[in-house]
C-alpha cells in the first residue's frame, strides 16, 4: 500500500487530531512614507531660466533660420563672378606704339594675377587681410580683434573698424553695395562664403586688385601705378608698393600732395605689417621708410596731335567689328598702321594746299566779330567771344587796337594757368604780305588789292592771328589767318598691304567731323582714265595703238551729247593711248571705251573696288560716276601691286585684356615660321591676294602714267624728286573736284580738293593745278632721301626703246606685239624687236 499523500494545496492546513491551529497570518507592516521636501526657490528659478534660455535658443535658431533663408533668398547670383571681366579702357596706338586714344567709360587697366608682381599682392594683403590666404570668407580671429578694439575705442569719436576680408569686399564692391547696415553685412558675410566655395583664391584677388577704387580716378592697381607714379607695376619700389597698400581704407584721406605726413605714417604701417608677414625683411622694410613719397601724377597719358579723322575711323570699325560694349570696355589693345610724321605732314602739306587755293581764289571775309576795342575793358570782351570751328590751336583770337597805314597793333589773352589769371599780350602786324587779303563780294567776285591797312582791318575788329616771330624784346610779329572755305582729303597707303599710312579727311576735324576721304562721294573725273583703258591693254591693244582725237557724237535718251576735251574745239588727230592719257583726251577715250564695251569697264571698275555695279553709260568713261579717296587709292594701289587686290586696312591686329590677338588684318601665310629647327632657307610670306588684272597689261598701264607725270598734265606731281612716279589727274566739269592720284612702288597718294557744297572751283583750277602739288609734298614727306625704286617688270615684257616726243622712253609691249613699235637704235630689253607704228583699226 502506498503512504498517504502528505502533499498539501498551496493555502489548505487541513485539521488533525491532536493538532494545534495555525497562528494567523499577520499583515505585512507598510513601509513608512518619506517625508517631502519643499523646493527651494533657487532651484526653481535656475530650472525656469535653463527652460527659457532652451526656448529662447530653440526659438532664436528658428528665427535666425528664418533670417537666413529669407536673406539667402534674396542674394545676388556670384557664380558670374568665376568670368567676370571687369570694365577696362580701349586704347588705340600707332604704328610706332605711340598712344593714339583711349576708349572707356572709366580709367581701369586689367591685369591678370600673374601679370602682378607678388609683391603687390602681398601688400595688400597685409593691409586688408592677413590671414587671406587661410579662412573660408569670413575671419573669425579678425571680427574678434576688431570688436576688442572697437570696445577700447568706444566714446573717443574714431570711427568704427571693420573686420572685412579681401573676399568680403569683393562681395560689397560687386554684388551687394556699400551701405552700412546690419543686413548688408550680413548678406555680404553669407556671399563671402558661398564665393570661397566657388572661385580659387588667386581668382578672388584678381578681382579685389582690378576692382577696388585708389583715387585719382584710379580703378585697379594698374591705373593706381599710372596715376600716382606714372610706372607700371613692375617697376615700382616698395615703398611705393606700400603706398598703394595704404591706399583702399580712405584714399582722400592719404593722398600724398595734400596729406603728406598722414600718407607716410600709412605707408610705414603696411610696411611693418608686410615685415611681420614675411613678405619682406626688415632691413628692407626700414629702407623702404626712408624713402620720401614722390608723386607723379599723371592725369591724362599724353596722346597724338594728330590724326583724329583716321582715328575716329578706327573707332567705327571696332564697334562695327566687335560691338560698342567690347569696344569701350573690353579692354582692347588695337595697333594701327597710321605712321605718326607722315600723318602730321600729310595734315600741314593739305592744309597749306587749302590756304593757297583759299588765298587766290577766296579772298578776305572780314573779321569774325566786333567789340569795342577803345574801352580799357577789352580782355573780358575777347574772352567772351565764342572761338569758332577750324581755327587751328597755335592760332590766336585777337582784337585789332590800333590801324596805321603799314601796321595794326592787336592783343589777346593767354592762361598760362588755365585757373589762374589772365594776361594780355599785344603784337603787331604787317601789312606787307596782305595782297591777298581782297575783300570777297561773293560768287567769286573780289574787290582790288588793298593799298593800305584800313583797307583790311578795322579797330574793335576780332580776327584770327599766328605769332610767326619776335624775341629779344621786340614786339611779337603777327600773320593774318583765315579758316578756308575749301575742303579736301588725302589718302597714303603701302600697295603691298593695303595699309593706310596716313589720312586727312579735311581741314579740322574740329571743324567738321565728316571724313571726306572715306564718306564723301566725289566725281573721279580723268583720274578715272586708266580704268578704260586697262580692259584695251587686257585685250592685246599695244600702248602704241592710234585712236582718233576728233569731233564724236553720242545719242543719249536726254539727246545728243557732244562731249568735247579740255580745250573745246581742239583736235589732235590720231594719237596713241599713251598720248591720250599724258594729254588726259576726253574724245579718245570715248572712243576706247566703245570698242571695249562700258559693260567691261564697269566689271574693271569693280574689280579694282573703284565703282560697284557701275552704270554702263558713256558719260561714266569720263569719271561721272561717284566715288571716295580712299577707293581711289585702293583702286590705285592694284597697279602698284601688279595687278592684286588690295583692301584699303587700318587696324593691323586687335588684342584682348589678356594679350591674345584675337583679330588681324594680314592674313598672308608664312612658310616655314612655325618649324621648330628653321633651315637655311628664310620663312616665306605667301601673298594670297587675287590677281584682279593681268600682270603685262598692269605694268603697261604704270609705264604710261610714268609719261603723265613726267611729260604730261601731272608734272607738277614729280618735279625735283627724280624717281620714278606713276599718276593721273582728274578735273571734272565746270571745275568742281581737282584730283591727282598717283604712285611708286613704295606708297599711293590719292588727294582731293573742292567744296563740301559743290561748286566750281574756278576757271582753269584743274588737278594738275591744285591736287598734284598737294601730292608732290606728301610723297616727298613719305620718301624723303631715300634711294629712288624702279618699278619691276613681270616676265614676259618686252620693252622697246622709242621715241616720245622729244624723250626716248622704254615702251612695254606684249610679247609677239613689239613689232607695231618703231624702236630707237635698234634694241630692246627683250632683244631685238622692230617693227612700225600701225593703225590697227581696232582691238585685239
Amino acid at each position: 500500500m502506498s503512504p498517504p499523500d502528505t502533499r498539501l494545496e498551496p493555502g489548505f492546513d487541513p485539521p488533525g487530531p491532536g493538532s494545534e491551529a495555525p497562528p494567523p497570518r499577520q499583515p505585512k507592516p507598510k513601509p513608512e512614507r518619506r517625508r517631502r521636501r519643499r523646493p527651494s526657490l533657487f532651484g526653481g528659478i535656475l530650472r525656469f531660466l535653463v527652460t527659457l534660455t532652451a526656448v529662447a535658443l530653440l526659438a532664436g535658431g528658428v528665427a535666425a533660420f528664418g533670417v537666413y533663408r529669407h536673406i539667402a533668398a534674396d542674394l545676388p547670383d556670384y557664380r558670374w563672378l568665376a568670368d567676370y571681366q571687369p570694365p577696362q579702357m580701349s586704347r588705340i596706338y600707332a604704328a610706332d606704339s605711340r598712344l593714339m586714344a583711349e576708349l572707356a567709360a572709366e580709367r581701369r587697366i586689367f591685369m591678370p594675377i600673374e601679370a602682378i608682381p607678388k609683391l603687390v599682392q602681398a601688400a595688400f594683403v597685409s593691409a586688408e587681410d592677413q590671414r587671406f590666404w587661410e579662412h573660408h570668407g569670413i575671419d573669425p580671429r579678425g571680427i574678434m580683434r576688431a570688436v576688442i578694439t572697437n570696445l577700447e575705442q568706444y566714446g573717443t569719436g574714431r570711427r568704427m573698424g571693420g573686420a572685412s576680408t579681401i573676399t568680403q569686399q569683393v562681395a560689397k564692391n560687386m554684388l551687394v553695395g556699400n551701405d552700412r547696415t546690419l543686413l548688408r553685412k550680413a548678406r555680404e558675410a553669407i556671399l563671402a562664403i558661398r564665393i570661397e566655395e566657388t572661385l580659387p583664391k588667386e581668382r578672388i584677388l584678381e578681382l579685389y586688385l582690378n576692382e577696388i577704387f585708389l583715387g585719382y580716378q584710379a580703378f585697379g592697381v594698374a591705373a593706381a601705378s599710372q596715376a600716382y607714379f606714372n610706372k607700371g607695376l613692375d617697376e615700382l619700389t616698395i615703398g611705393e608698393i606700400a603706398f598703394l597698400g595704404a591706399l583702399p581704407k580712405a584714399p582722400n584721406n592719404y593722398n600724398p600732395v595734400r596729406y603728406p605726413e598722414a600718407a607716410r605714417a600709412r605707408r610705414d604701417w603696411v610696411l611693418d605689417r608686410m615685415a611681420e608677414d614675411g613678405a619682406i625683411t626688415a632691413e628692407q622694410a626700414a629702407t623702404a621708410k626712408r624713402e620720401p613719397i614722390v608723386p607723379r601724377l599723371l592725369r591724362r597719358p599724353e596722346t597724338l596731335p594728330v590724326g583724329q579723322y583716321f582715328t575716329e575711323e578706327v573707332r567705327r570699325e571696332l564697334l562695327n567689328r566687335f560691338g560698342p560694349e567690347q569696344t569701350t570696355m573690353g579692354g582692347l589693345v588695337v595697333r594701327t598702321s597710321i605712321e605718326p610724321a607722315l600723318q602730321q605732314a600729310t595734315e600741314q602739306v593739305l592744309r597749306n594746299g587749302l590756304v593757297a587755293y583759299d588765298r587766290r581764289r577766296g579772298g578776305w571775309r572780314g573779321a569774325i566779330t566786333r567789340i569795342s576795342a577803345g574801352s580799357a575793358d577789352w580782355m573780358p570782351q575777347l574772352e567772351a567771344v565764342q572761338r569758332p570751328g577750324g581755327l587751328l590751336p597755335e592760332w590766336k583770337l585777337a582784337v585789332v587796337l590800333e590801324v596805321r597805314p603799314g601796321e595794326a597793333k592787336l592783343g589777346w589773352v593767354e592762361r598760362p594757368d588755365p585757373r589762374g589769371p589772365a594776361q594780355p599780350r599785344t603784337g603787331l602786324l604787317p601789312f606787307d604780305g596782305l595782297g591777298w587779303a581782297r575783300k570777297a563780294l561773293g560768287e567769286g567776285r573780289f574787290g582790288p588789292r588793298p593799298s593800305r591797312m584800313q583797307e583790311v582791318l578795322s579797330p574793335g575788329d576780332v580776327v584770327p592771328v599766328e605769332v610767326t616771330g619776335g624775341a629779344g624784346g621786340r614786339a611779337d610779329r603777327l600773320a593774318l589767318r583765315q579758316v578756308p572755305q575749301i575742303e579736301g582729303a588725302i589718302v597714303a597707303l603701302d600697295p603691298q598691304t593695303g595699309r593706310v599710312l596716313a589720312m586727312a579727311g579735311g581741314w579740322s576735324f574740329d571743324k567738321s567731323q565728316f571724313n571726306r576721304a572715306t564718306q564723301a562721294q566725289r566725281q573721279p573725273g580723268s583720274s578715272f582714265k586708266p580704268f578704260v583703258y586697262l580692259p584695251a591693254l587686257e585685250a592685246g591693244v599695244p600702248p602704241t595703238q592710234r585712236f582718233l582725237d576728233g569731233p564724236i557724237e553720242v545719242m543719249t535718251p536726254q539727246g545728243v551729247w557732244r562731249p568735247s576735251n579740255y580745250t573745246e574745239g581742239s583736235f589732235n588727230g590720231y594719237v596713241s593711248i599713251r598720248t591720250a592719257l599724258q594729254k588726259s583726251l576726253n574724245l579718245v577715250t570715248i572712243r576706247v571705251a566703245q570698242e571695249v564695251g562700258m559693260a567691261k569697264v564697269s566689271e574693271t571698275a569693280a574689280r579694282f573696288g573703284v565703282i560697284d555695279n557701275m552704270p554702263r553709260y558713256l558719260a561714266m568713261s569720263l569719271g561721272s560716276g561717284e566715288t571716295t579717296v580712299l577707293r581711289m587709292a585702293a583702286g590705285y594701289a592694284g597697279f602698284a601691286s601688279g595687278g592684286r587686290k588690295v583692301t584699303p586696312t587700318f587696324v593691323d591686329s586687335v588684342q584682348d585684356r589678356r594679350g591674345k590677338v584675337i583679330w588681324r588684318s594680314d592674313a598672308r601665310a608664312c612658310e616655314g615660321c612655325d618649324a621648330p629647327r628653321p633651315g637655311e632657307e628664310p620663312p616665306e610670306l605667301v601673298d594670297a591676294r587675287p590677281q584682279i588684272a593681268d600682270p603685262i597689261a598692269v605694268y603697261q598701264m604704270t609705264n604710261i602714267l610714268t609719261g603723265v607725270v613726267q611729260r604730261g598734265t601731272g608734272q607738277a606731281a614729280g618735279k625735283g624728286l627724280d624717281r620714278p612716279i606713276a599718276g593721273k589727274t582728274g578735273t571734272t566739269n565746270d571745275y568742281v573736284d581737282n584730283w591727282f592720284v598717283g604712285y611708286t612702288p613704295d606708297i599711293v597718294i590719292a588727294v582731293w580738293l573742292g567744296f563740301d557744297d559743290p561748286r566750281s572751283l574756278g576757271k582753269d583750277e584743274t588737278g594738275g593745278t591744285n591736287a598734284a602739288p598737294v601730292f608732290h609734298d606728301v610723297l616727298q614727306a613719305a620718301l624723303g632721301n631715300s634711294p629712288p625704286v624702279p618699278f619691276r617688270a613681270p616676265p614676259g615684257v618686252a620693252l622697246v626703246r622709242m621715241q616720245d616726243g622729244n624723250a626716248t622712253i622704254l615702251e612695254a609691249f606684249r610679247p609677239g606685239t613689239e613689232n607695231s613699235a618703231r624702236p630707237v637704235g635698234g634694241e630692246t630689253a627683250a632683244g631685238s624687236a622692230r617693227g612700225t607704228e600701225q593703225n590697227l583699226g581696232g582691238l585685239y
